[in-house]
């Protein structure tokens, strides 16, 4: 599991994996807010009336949540069921707790209303590679009864190294996965083990070898490597022997020395999409405790951006297009489940701890398998659980497109993650956002526009890149203030 921003973000989301809120404001992986907070509304034009969003079309997307790996890396606040290092969804320890779990999971997805023919399905988590070739299939299957796959669908699938074979991964690719992401985090032994990794480099370039053979053979259309920038580095084997001692930040040039060699050796590797992320100590961690006793040596906050310059730099020279803040592709391989999110378009989710969007509104599913059991069971006796935030599907709420979008604030930061920016005029005009308003907000934004930051062309708002992309977080901070004072 590479944390993100399913969807983003070393330690807010995998990639892909909407098993939290989406983390909506993000600099170069650093959340500054949540998809889905209560932000007041802004004043709205009398003029024109209340506030009112076009309807969306029915969902084409599902994200599967895959709770199980082997063990909790040092980062992840996710909701994840380790089972330990020898389980798998076969046989031996943890198979019966994953049967037990796919039981529930497909009884979740059989009783979801009808919708039309899926173009992306993702499988994430945790580490769903732990799972039979047959599970996956199953899952798969269960969603093309339900809803049909197209016949061009982008089905993706979550691995780590060393927990798969290259007889595995031929199952899985018969079973219908086309695209792989793939959890590296890191190619340094050392580092891997300060994130409480369970693999090691001499992994993740056998695993990484296999995805591109198949690849190159046709029998893969895409695959992804995951890493994370920022990380640990004292005691690193060959980063630098003037680093600090344990819990200080390493110097400026053997952090930028250490993510140039990771970048070298990812491109090497040929992978058609990379995604990078800043690691984030989140509370409840392993490093949070680590860092509240200052024994965490990261890298400072001003590194981020270094990083982030010397990652576009580099990648566009190999090739790479910089599509999303922490993104990168080779030209027809950007991650298409991933461009749902960051389009506000609607998803399905399914699982403990996923969060659905069907037309725009959030539905959290409970985080624990005894919570998520008891809310399905509820869900088939008809009656909604008070004590939680999610609610049961029912036909009648979700059958029909709503006016219920996803909301201003979130399409406008979500947006600005992408290259391409956001259609500012567009998105004001669909929620009846009044011109006093943003004009303030560009007048609020100014200064960045002056340094090339922000790039207003026409209706467009998009960052530059890298600068801009880099640096966002003082664009989006400003973002925030500003709808809040607008509120009422």
């Amino acid at each position: 599991m590479t944390k993100t921003t399913h969807q983003t973000s070393a330690a807010s989301a995998p990639t892909g994996s909407p098993s939290a809120p989406i983390p909506a404001v993000v600099s170069g992986g650093r959340v500054l807010a949540e998809s889905g907070s209560s932000l007041p509304s802004p004043q709205h034009d009398p003029a024109v009336g209340p506030a009112r969003t076009a309807a969306q079309p029915p969902p084409r997307s599902a994200y599967l949540h895959i709770p199980f790996c082997h063990r909790r890396c040092f980062y992840c606040d996710f909701p994840v069921v380790p089972l330990g290092d020898r389980a798998d969804g076969a046989v031996g320890p943890g198979a019966a707790s994953i049967a037990a779990y796919l039981e529930l999971l497909h009884h979740e997805i059989a009783r979801s209303p009808c919708g039309p023919p899926l173009s992306t399905v993702y499988l994430g988590g945790g580490t769903p590679s732990m799972l039979t070739p047959a599970q996956v299939g199953g899952l798969l299957e269960a969603l093309g009864r339900r809803f049909g796959l197209a016949p061009a669908a982008e089905i993706s699938l979550e691995m780590d190294p060393a927990s798969f074979d290259r007889p595995r991964l031929a199952g899985y690719l018969a079973a219908g996965v086309n695209r792989v992401s793939l959890g590296g985090q890191s190619f340094d032994d050392a580092v891997l083990a300060s994130l409480g990794r369970r693999h090691r480099r001499r992994d993740l370039l056998e695993a990484s070898g296999w995805l591109e053979r198949a690849h190159r053979a046709g029998e893969l259309r895409s695959w992804s490597l995951d890493l994370i920038q920022g990380v640990p580095l004292a005691g690193v084997a060959g980063s630098d022997r003037t680093l600090p001692p344990s819990g200080s930040s390493p110097p400026r040039d053997a952090v930028l020395r250490h993510w140039q060699r990771d970048l070298e050796q990812a491109i090497a590797l040929a992978p058609p999409h990379l995604s990078l992320y800043d690691l984030i100590v989140e509370p409840g961690t392993v490093f949070d405790r680590l860092q509240q006793r200052g024994t965490l040596p990261l890298p400072d906050e001003d590194s981020a951006a270094d990083l982030m310059e010397l990652s576009q730099r580099r990648l566009a020279a190999a090739g790479y297009g910089h599509y999303e803040v922490s993104n990168y592709a080779l030209p027809g391989h950007a991650s298409r489940h991933n461009r749902v999110y960051w389009s506000g378009a609607g998803w399905w989710g399914f699982g403990l701890g996923a969060t659905a969007a069907p037309w725009g509104e959030r539905q959290a599913r409970p985080r624990t398998r005894e919570a998520y059991a008891d809310w399905l069971a509820a869900s088939e006796a008809g009656e909604g659980r008070p004590d939680s935030s999610a609610r049961p599907l029912r036909e009648a709420e979700t059958s029909r497109p709503s006016n219920c979008g996803m909301p201003f604030d979130e399409r406008l930061l979500v947006g600005l993650r992408r290259r391409e920016g956001v259609n500012l005029e567009a998105l004001a005009t669909a929620h009846r956002i009044g011109r006093e308003a943003l004009a303030d907000l560009r007048g609020r934004l100014q200064s960045y526009e002056q340094q090339g930051l922000l790039r207003i062309e026409g209706p467009r708002w998009r960052l530059s890149d890298p600068e801009g992309l880099a640096l966002s977080n003082g664009v989006l901070r400003e973002l925030l203030e500003w709808w809040e004072r607008a509120g009422c």
